[in-house]
């Protein structure tokens, strides 16, 4: 199976990492935000890098078109993501090839939907939260613990 993941950089990045073992047997790539930490964890992975949208709706275009040769050209089967901005580009064009989207709320969103979640939510497949709290908000989300 070929697994698309694609989140933001820095902890978002680490927590998608956690779900390596577990997806070894698959054909990976990553689409994340162009950091050196990125970069540098990602290295002899198979990865894309786009701009931090910055939450900009230039930006966010802009990375929509970027990702979706991507994902047009690499033909995912599935799309794993645990957030933020720069995921959700991805998650669409997944859902415009027929990709299953499978989205992981963030370990910090304790309290309250985090951003991409809520947008997120309403094209998942599969909707994770990582705090059982989290599904007085989240009505079709499965609990499935923290990643880290």
């Amino acid at each position: 199976m070929k697994i698309c993941i694609a989140c933001s950089a820095g902890g978002h990045l680490m927590e998608a990492l956690q779900l390596m073992p577990a997806l070894q047997k698959n054909e990976i790539f990553f689409i994340t935000v162009d950091r050196s930490q990125s970069r540098a964890v990602l290295k002899g992975k198979k990865s894309y890098f786009i701009e931090d949208t910055e939450r900009k709706p230039v930006k966010l275009f802009k990375n929509f078109t970027h990702v979706l040769s991507i994902i047009s050209k690499e033909k995912p089967d599935v799309i794993i993501s645990t957030g933020a901005a720069a995921a959700i580009p991805a998650l669409y064009a997944g859902k415009l090839i027929g990709s299953k989207i499978i989205f992981i709320e963030s370990m910090a969103a304790i309290g309250k939907p985090s951003s991409s979640g809520k947008v997120a939510y309403h094209i998942s497949d599969l909707f994770i939260v990582q705090w059982k709290s989290m599904l007085r908000y989240y009505k079709k989300g499965v609990y499935g613990e923290q990643l880290i």
